[in-house]
């Protein structure tokens, strides 16, 4: 079990990790507004390949699904689309896509959102050895082993990679 850092309190993300006994490891940085995954990559020292950020988005019923995305590649949302059925996907707006995971914007984990959501995951994340995603919090990130989101999140592999 990864010890308590002093200075981050509990998320619903830690919350919901370690109800489902997931080990994971924390990693604080400074967060930087607009700085995104390159900034806490170069803080903490790691890849930002090995960085994933968490998206969320809607198809074109304005359903939401979170989109877990290597840090240094952006979405084909066209490619997407089409891989899980539907005639479009587009980012959310800041506030929709806060009030659908009950996280801020640059805090948002895939873990403990606030309404469940449909999860994708870019297929080539799950070949990496492990991977940091938000941890709930701006300046919080988790270390966690990749193949557990599949396994615990029901997440769907995708290849929509730019």
């Amino acid at each position: 079990m990864a010890k308590k850092s002093p200075h981050v309190s509990e998320t619903p993300a830690t919350q919901w990790l370690r109800r489902h006994g997931v080990p994971f490891s924390e990693h604080v940085y400074d967060y930087v507004e607009h700085g995104g995954t390159a900034e806490s990559a170069r803080q903490l020292g790691v890849p930002e390949h090995q960085v994933v950020k968490t998206l969320v988005m809607q198809d074109e019923r304005a359903q939401p699904l979170i989109v877990l995305m290597h840090g240094d590649a952006q979405v084909s949302t066209k490619n997407l689309a089409r891989q899980i059925g539907a005639k479009s996907v587009e980012p959310c707006k800041p506030e929709v896509a806060q009030r659908h995971s009950g996280y801020l914007v640059g805090g948002t984990s895939p873990f403990g959102t606030k309404k469940a959501m449909p999860v994708y995951v870019e297929e080539t994340v799950l070949a990496l050895p492990s991977i940091c995603i938000n941890g709930g919090r701006r300046g919080f990130l988790v270390g966690v082993d990749p193949r557990m989101l599949v396994d615990l999140l029901g997440a769907k592999a995708v290849n929509c990679a730019l």
